[in-house]
């Protein structure tokens, strides 16, 4: 059984896990966790980097990622309108990281549900300035990947969006990559069972007692759902089916 490697704007990927860096106990437990999970994609809010070059002590994440390494990927979390969220692409351009960008906008800081207006605006914006996007049911938009929510941010209740995510899955031309809600590896499985090509982790991570490890847990999690994916999932059935002969055989 071969697989083809995870592609979003014509960059090709070997891993399915992309990993978020808030919430960490420290930057070192960050690094360490980010080695352990593989993941080639790393998320880092913008409010939370030194965009000065001044290696600020106080915001100096950026000093643990190595850039080699990983495909930095900003995102936008903390703004609340089009223009906050396109104002920190552009700052985050002009400090010299990638034009790649997580798109996020929440003007409702109790429940972080993305406001789809404003997003659909600072996409139109960005994509039209030469980022490439990654952002929540914005395909029509010119974004290169769709990320739905699996489950309210940072509640680690795991794909309660299930249905509309298969929807979103049949009818997607660009990667689906499941972001936020998943709070266990074996959530990540169910992901990527359902032919997500992807899926973005932070906080079962970082709040985890041991965050290389479930890094590392949540790795081996994709790819067991990767591959069950490929494998074929047999049909679910409402009935009991026997899978030895029902025959008096001992007779």
């Amino acid at each position: 059984m071969t697989d083809t490697p995870l592609q979003i704007a014509g960059r090709q990927f070997t891993s399915r896990l992309m990993v978020g860096t808030g919430k960490f106990p420290s930057n070192e437990s960050m690094k360490e966790a980010l080695e352990a999970s593989g993941a080639q994609i790393v998320t880092v809010a913008l409010r939370r980097a030194d965009l000065t070059g001044s290696h600020d002590p106080a915001a100096n994440i950026l000093d643990f990622i190595d850039p080699e390494k990983y495909l930095l990927l900003p995102n936008t979390s903390g703004a609340t309108t089009a223009e906050e969220a396109v104002r920190l692409a552009r700052l985050a351009a002009a400090a010299g990281l990638p034009n790649w960008i997580k798109l996020e906008i929440h003007p409702d800081a109790q429940y972080l549900m993305p406001d789809p207006i404003e997003t659909l605006k600072a996409a139109e914006i960005l994509v039209r300035e030469g980022f490439t996007v990654l952002a929540k049911r914005l395909q029509e938009a010119g974004a290169a990947a769709v990320m739905p929510l699996g489950a309210p941010i940072g509640t680690n209740k795991g794909v309660l969006t299930r249905e509309l995510i298969n929807i979103i899955i049949e009818q997607a031309i660009v990667p689906v990559v499941v972001d936020a809600g998943l709070g266990a590896p074996s959530h990540a499985a169910e992901a990527l069972e359902m032919g997500a090509d992807a899926v973005l982790v932070n906080t079962a991570i970082a709040a985890s007692g041991s965050p290389s490890a479930m890094a590392e847990a949540f790795a081996l999690a994709c790819r067991a759902g990767r591959m069950a994916y490929l494998s074929g999932l047999p049909a679910v059935s409402s009935q009991a089916t026997a899978t030895s002969p029902l025959t008096s055989f001992l007779h």
